[in-house]
């Protein structure tokens, strides 16, 4: 029988004390209904699953008292409730029930993530694909910094005030970001800025080659221009300076703008991705993955990340072969994302990247 995922609360967990029986156990049919169906919950529906043989009458009483705990609410144009965040917290922290992966699914998800004839950053990409895949939402990978020798770096002009930093990895790994460089910068520039650093990578990683530009340049020893030397240090420092956590792959944005009709929720989903894109939030999203053992789950504003209503996050860690965390993998997506389902995915697929990093 496979383990149940080890679960950390994404922030401080709701208890079931002060909730008797019946009404966990409407609490949590309610919550799955809403789940399976994405509308409102009424009583006559809770009536006709529950095997309390409560009256629809009885079940409203309960879901009044379940709405004055804060944990239901009703929207304007309907008479049935829908959970609140604290009520989904307190579902997921203490009602849920997992499913459990069978062997079929399991030995799908490994191959899946088999990294045979790819690369790292391949095999993560199908990972997060997969995952957006399953849960309906969007796939979500922090890959590990790259600790390979850099082969070769490219700055290639964008635009006005635009560049993209080309970095191509011994193993084959490519990365690439986005600068700002000085307005009116000649093309020659990012060229010299370009062939000084590949003359010094020689086989050293992104962090030796990054210490040994900087001494020069404090030693003013580069013979570089002021712009073409502002053109370095701002390549240099957008991969951050000893961070764990390279890059944050993205899959099945899409998933997330499905059935928004309102302008203004498009607009919240695009930001969150304009969010995504910044590399503190990177480094933010595997803080948050390393808070305790095993699967987060955090929903709507708890992760810090986003103030967006009607959004959940599930993350998990992995790690290398010396048990240290190098990444995460998860998913955003709506509330209502089948977390009994969602969870041991993540998890398993966690411990999958895991076994393949070791």
């Amino acid at each position: 029988m496979q383990q149940p995922p080890k679960l950390t609360a994404g922030s401080a967990g709701f208890t079931l004390a002060g909730l008797d029986n019946r009404s966990a156990t409407i609490l949590r049919e309610l919550v799955e209904l809403y789940i399976h169906t994405g509308e409102p919950v009424g009583s006559r529906s809770l009536s006709r699953r529950l095997p309390l043989g409560l009256s629809p009458a009885s079940i409203r009483n309960v879901m009044a008292d379940l709405e004055e705990a804060g944990l239901l609410y009703a929207p304007h144009t309907s008479a049935g409730r829908l959970p609140t965040d604290r009520g989904l917290r307190l579902f997921v922290d203490g009602l849920l029930e997992f499913g459990d992966l069978g062997e079929a699914e399991r030995e799908s998800i490994s191959a899946r993530c088999a990294a045979s004839g790819r690369s790292l950053q391949e095999t993560l990409g199908e990972a997060g694909q997969m995952l957006s895949g399953l849960a309906g939402a969007a796939g979500l990978v922090v890959a590990p910094k790259g600790e390979a020798p850099v082969r070769h770096i490219e700055f290639v002009a964008l635009g006005p005030g635009r560049a993209l930093v080309v970095l191509v990895a011994a193993d084959g790994q490519v990365e690439n970001r986005v600068i700002e460089v000085p307005a009116g910068l000649p093309a020659s520039s990012l060229q010299q800025a370009s062939n000084y650093l590949n003359a010094r990578l020689s086989g050293r990683t992104l962090d030796e080659t990054r210490l040994a530009v900087s001494g020069e340049i404090l030693a003013n020893r580069t013979a570089l221009d002021a712009l073409t030397t502002q053109v370095v240090e701002t390549g240099m420092a957008t991969w951050g300076s000893g961070a764990t956590g390279g890059s944050l792959i993205i899959r099945g944005q899409a998933k997330l703008l499905e059935n928004l009709d309102q302008l203004a929720r498009v607009q919240e989903i695009q930001a969150l991705f304009d969010r995504l894109e910044a590399q503190e939030t990177v480094l933010r999203l595997l803080d948050l993955a390393q808070r305790g053992e095993g699967v987060q789950i955090f929903i709507g504003a708890e992760s810090g990340l986003f103030s967006t209503a009607g959004l959940s996050m599930v993350v998990s860690p992995f790690r290398n072969g010396q048990e240290k965390i190098v990444g995460a993998i998860g998913v955003i997506g709506p509330t209502r994302i089948n977390y009994g389902r969602v969870i041991p995915v993540v998890d398993y697929t966690a411990r999958v990247i895991g076994r393949l990093l070791g």
